[in-house]
């Protein structure tokens, strides 16, 4: 298996991503069409009955997600999580520059399945030309008439990793410091503003029109059967090919890595994979024939995430790595919890010590147990994820540890 099969990014570069005209030549707005004939309930089965399940990270199943939202009440709001901040992860670059009708497409079938008419793409800061590009793709929609009485306004963050969380996003986006809310309530009762809001990622929602247009049955029958449907993968590091592509989520990574990216550059041995972003577990070789869907990658101890895939070959030092990492989140730590505002701060000095050899193995044991605290004691996803390259490298690439240690 050595192919992409493309959905997303079948037109990519065949058509003007802006132009709604264009779009809807090559079948586009058809599923939109079809959305509201169909009753709220149906039309969230539909989804359900797909097995679409998020693409951002969490794996949620869609049409459950939806489901929560309250039918009685009159402002509901649809948010697309354009943040993106995950280093080495651009997919959703790629849609917005390659498809971005699509998304405006799968945002106006979520408002319709749920009963909203606002919906808000929170892109990132670092992402200036998306902000233009999709500007454009909304007043060309708009201009058609395409998107009815459905609203879509683009709102730019301003670099926090953390607006990555949806309740911090949706905090950004109200004008406040990013910073994760308590739950409950879930965004679904009480998001944005205080009124039942749905957070989907651009991949998620851009998948929408082709799941109502060629039916939920369809996409259920792509790829694995727990998480079906294609998925992008965006591959750095040491590959040869380091660009993007789209396959059915039972492609093993093994595949991605040596038939799609051509291997490692200069004929060097792999090392290690890091996958789903900087926040992802590091796998070594024997665990490449996992495939890249949600569950699979769970079972090994790894998250799909992204969908980044961060390929090391055997020069790369790990440790220096991790520690490169371990500031990164230092960094980007809101500091709302203590677990995670201290925690961060402690691995990064840890990793320090053990990276430039002034460390014993009573620091390695300390930093395991500190990365445990942090997993159950921080606040949101960042505190607890933050950890995942520390434990998975010790577990997998203990010697590169201990030989740096006093």
């Amino acid at each position: 298996m050595a192919e992409e099969m493309r959905v997303l990014l079948e037109y990519a570069d065949k058509i003007d991503p802006e132009s709604a005209e264009e779009y809807v030549k090559v079948g586009g707005y058809v599923g939109l069409e079809k959305a509201r004939k169909m009753e709220s309930n149906d039309l969230i089965q539909e989804v359900k009955s797909s097995g679409h399940r998020g693409r951002g990270g969490a794996g949620f199943n869609v049409g459950l997600k939806w489901s929560f939202v309250p039918k009685n009440a009159e402002i509901k709001y649809v948010v697309c999580n354009l943040d993106e901040g995950e280093p080495g992860t651009y997919k959703d670059r790629i849609i917005c520059e390659k498809n971005a009708q699509a998304l405006l497409e799968g945002m106006a079938i979520c408002g319709t399945a749920i009963g909203s008419k606002q919906g808000y793409i929170y892109c990132r800061g670092e992402y200036p030309s998306i902000v233009k590009l999709l500007k454009n793709a909304i007043q060309s929609a708009q201009k058609l008439g395409v998107l009815g009485d459905f609203n879509i306004e683009v709102r730019m963050g301003a670099g926090a990793y953390v607006c990555g969380e949806e309740t911090a996003l949706i905090e950004s986006i109200e004008g406040h410091r990013g910073e994760p809310r308590f739950r409950p309530p879930f965004p679904g009762v009480a998001g944005l503003w205080g009124e039942p809001t749905v957070v989907n990622n651009v991949e998620t929602l851009a998948s929408l029109p082709y799941i109502l247009t060629n039916g939920s049955a369809w996409f259920a029958g792509i790829g694995a059967a727990k998480y079906p449907g294609t998925k992008i993968i965006t591959l750095t590091g040491d590959a040869v090919n380091t660009t993007f592509f789209e396959v059915p989520t039972n492609y093993i990574l093994r595949d991605v890595i040596y038939k799609l990216g051509g291997g490692v550059k200069g004929g060097k041995k792999l090392k290690a994979v890091q996958v789903g972003g900087t926040s992802g577990a590091f796998i070594p070789e024997q665990n490449l024939d996992t495939q890249i869907d949600y569950d699979s990658m769970g079972a090994i101890g790894a998250a799909l995430g992204s969908g980044a895939v961060f390929v090391m070959d055997e020069t790369r030092d790990i440790v220096d790595i991790v520690t490169r990492i371990s500031k990164f989140f230092e960094h980007e730590s809101c500091g709302k919890c203590n677990p995670c505002r201290e925690g961060t701060f402690r691995c990064r000095e840890i990793m320090e010590k053990i990276n430039s050899g002034k460390a014993s193995s009573k620091d390695i044991d300390n930093i395991l147990l500190l990365t445990r605290v942090m997993q159950k004691a921080a606040f949101c996803g960042l505190g607890q994820a933050s950890p995942i390259p520390i434990q998975s490298t010790i577990k997998h690439f203990a010697h590169e540890y201990y030989r740096k240690i006093i």
